[in-house]
């Protein structure tokens, strides 16, 4: 009786800690996504004045931290930049100009970081920098020192008002410093710096340009020149113009908007909705969607690829604070800031809290577009009002980058940056794989585990993150779908920063904390600080399989590729379909092999690879309808460029040759204001197809040929 007694003790003290214990299930074959790069980001790091370039030691930081994307439009102070000036008028300065060398800042990052991305924007206001002849001479007021008055507008001979606050005592002339500034003049920069003749910049590292900044505030932040704010509608028709120049210029771009500055904004356009043509009422961003959309639909025009939005709360609990990355894609957190939501249908409802902000604009894009529209989510700016409290600035930045890799969001910049972020970054950056996947954690409001792959499948990274104020938890991780290797797994753990003091210098002198465990029965056992983060740098034998795959190999022949791989104690497995993928993420099922070898030894041969890189794997399916997946091979297959098109320039006639996989083709002829004007469907055998086009009535000029996702250009002469 004592020992029976003293056994279910154990036992039961056996599950209680065990249920305290946070379960953790990574499945790497659900929720697979591919992590943008470009969520390692940040803004204003590159100074546009050639007389103070950014410091070697600087460059040198952001290589270490793994900084990618790099926002340097300026904010406030792109709606009203000159490019051909490089100067522009600042508004949260007097309106003063000074020199803004985008040249300088664009070149330089090339040179510095050649992989990293850039981010500069359009002016759609109107009006740009002129001249800094007549700006206001706040080194003589009070040798430029900030005070309440700095937002007065002072430049072009305005009278200071000495009590301070936003309003001068007479405002300044805006034609004194600015001039007119439309679609041409804007979209202009991009023959300046991609074009014959231009600066030679590559136009693949600067491929998302902002759609102005703020626009929604504008009668705040531009009123010299906006003091009343425009309709909504007039600011799609200034979108409209500058977003069909620009894609005509370059097809490629990526063209984000609306940016708009803050929660209310989402759904606000000044102080209320928007009330469309049908005379309802539509949230700010909803109606932006729905008109872009109607707008592609009559013209044929690309007009938006990235929804960006700013997002500045205000809450300085570090409670709060660490929770905020759920108001993108959370359908169930209540925001305590909630605000602008409230009119989301319609009237005003002060019980609605949820923002799921990018969720609904999902639902929109759907709605108003179709499910591939292809759109993706970015934000641009944003920032926390913690103080002095690096570990919770270093949680919410891990939160925010986790949530927007699980969710394939496109880029993040944080406008200002605290202690602990260079950290974050760093181990983000540095150490996570390139696939996203899924990880569900039996308590997701304090721990999560962001969880990435490599394109074998051989090595995972999991960032543990722990949002608890002050307690320790331990966490289990199993996995179901991945077989650990027999060895230590390396854990890199930031936590107990210090207030006041960076801790980041380089890749190898920063605060983690190095340490190591052990897997046990294929899972891992780790246990968490209060506001602290541990990745795990993980190493697999491969997938778990339902047979035993002695072998899978690739190579290349003549015009094909060959699968070759091996079993043994196949265990009803029926068939392996041949799924293959261009980015290691997206896969499509190619072919079926059928199971039941004799000897274990199957072969396949993908007689149309795809012309750069193809990405294989198996899905093995079993009796019971169940399936699992190999390891993912890779091979480059180079063969003669997609699409190519001469003679070039051309006057009457075009061969345009096309080495494309068998099925139909839509040639597509877009010309310089990009607008359709032929479209040919063709019928490819998976062999080289060429095709001559009559191009004899066309306008001179410049014209693109579109097929699937390749782009060529020709010039039509006299």
């Amino acid at each position: 009786m004592k020992q029976f007694f003293l056994t279910n003790l154990f036992l039961c003290l056996y599950i209680s800690l065990t249920a305290q214990n946070v379960q953790v299930s990574v499945k790497i074959f659900n929720n697979r996504k591919t992590v943008s790069p470009y969520i390692y980001g940040r803004n204003n790091s590159i100074t546009d004045f050639i007389g103070n370039p950014v410091p070697a030691n600087t460059w040198q930081l952001y290589k270490d931290a793994g900084l990618n994307f790099f926002r340097e439009n300026g904010g406030n102070n792109l709606t009203k930049h000159n490019w051909r000036l490089n100067i522009s008028s600042h508004p949260d300065w007097y309106n003063n100009v000074y020199t803004s060398n985008w040249d300088y800042a664009a070149q330089t990052l090339h040179q510095q970081i050649p992989a990293a991305q850039g981010m500069w924007g359009f002016q759609l206001i109107g009006q740009a920098a002129r001249t800094n002849a007549n700006n206001f001479n706040d080194w003589a007021y009070n040798n430029s020192q900030w005070w309440s008055g700095v937002n007065q507008n002072l430049a072009g001979g305005g009278v200071v008002n000495t009590a301070g606050g936003s309003q001068a005592l007479v405002n300044g002339d805006p034609s004194q410093y600015l001039q007119t500034w439309n679609h041409d003049s804007t979209t202009d920069i991009l023959n300046h710096w991609f074009g014959t003749g231009g600066l030679g910049l590559d136009s693949t590292k600067i491929r998302y340009w902002n759609m102005d900044n703020e626009p929604e505030i504008w009668s705040g932040t531009h009123d010299d020149v906006m003091p009343v704010q425009p309709s909504a509608e007039s600011f799609m028709q200034l979108y409209f113009a500058v977003a069909k120049k620009a894609r005509a210029l370059f097809p490629g771009i990526k063209l984000t908007g609306p940016v708009s500055p803050n929660e209310w904004q989402w759904y606000n356009w000044g102080a209320a909705p928007v009330t469309g043509s049908d005379g309802k009422q539509y949230p700010w961003v909803q109606y932006f969607i729905k008109r872009v959309a109607e707008e592609q639909q009559s013209s044929g025009i690309r007009l938006l690829d990235v929804i960006d939005l700013h997002f500045y709360p205000s809450s300085a609990s570090p409670s709060n604070v660490v929770q905020y990355h759920r108001v993108f894609f959370d359908s169930t957190y209540i925001y305590p800031e909630a605000n602008g939501v409230k009119v989301v249908n319609g009237g005003w409802d002060n019980s609605i809290q949820i923002e799921n902000i990018f969720g609904r604009c999902q639902k929109w894009l759907n709605q108003y577009m179709g499910p591939g529209h292809g759109v993706t989510f970015a934000v641009s700016e944003t920032h926390t009002q913690l103080q002095n409290d690096p570990n919770a600035v270093a949680i919410w930045h891990a939160s925010m980058m986790g949530e927007f890799m699980n969710h394939g969001v496109e880029y993040f910049s944080p406008w200002n940056w605290d202690i602990g972020m260079w950290e974050t970054l760093h181990l983000f950056s540095r150490y996570n794989k390139s696939n996203s996947v899924q990880a569900t954690s039996s308590d997701e409001l304090n721990v999560s585990a962001y969880t990435t792959v490599n394109n074998n499948n051989d090595s995972v990274t999991i960032a543990l993150v722990n949002r608890s104020l002050n307690q320790s938890k331990t966490v289990v991780i199993n996995f179901p779908d991945f077989l650990l290797a027999n060895q230590a797994v390396t854990t890199l753990t930031l936590s107990n920063l210090p207030v006041g003091s960076e801790t980041f210098v380089s890749h190898s002198n920063n605060a983690l904390q190095t340490a190591s465990i052990s897997p046990q029965n294929n899972s891992l056992q780790v246990t968490l600080a209060p506001l602290s983060i541990t990745s795990l740098l993980i190493t697999g034998t491969g997938v778990a399989l339902p047979q035993n795959l002695l072998s899978f190999t690739a190579s290349k022949g003549d015009n094909k590729v060959l699968l070759n791989f091996t079993t043994a104690n196949e265990m009803k497995v029926t068939s392996f379909d041949v799924e293959r993928s261009a980015d290691g993420s997206s896969f499509t099922k190619i072919g079926t092999v059928i199971g039941g070898s004799a000897n274990g030894q199957y072969a396949y041969i993908d007689a149309q690879p795809l012309p750069s890189m193809n990405h294989y794997r198996l899905k093995m399916n079993n009796q019971n309808g169940g399936y699992s997946y190999s390891k993912i091979l890779s091979i480059r297959y180079d063969k003669n460029a997609s699409i190519a098109i001469f003679p070039n320039p051309a006057k009457d006639v075009v061969t345009v040759q096309l080495h494309m996989p068998a099925g139909a083709i839509s040639l597509k002829m877009i010309d310089g204001m990009g607008r359709m004007v032929k479209t040919i469907t063709l019928q490819s055998s998976g062999n080289t197809l060429s095709t001559a086009i009559d191009i004899s009535g066309l306008a001179i000029g410049q014209y693109y040929i579109h097929a699937g996702s390749e782009v060529v250009s020709f010039i039509k002469h006299k």
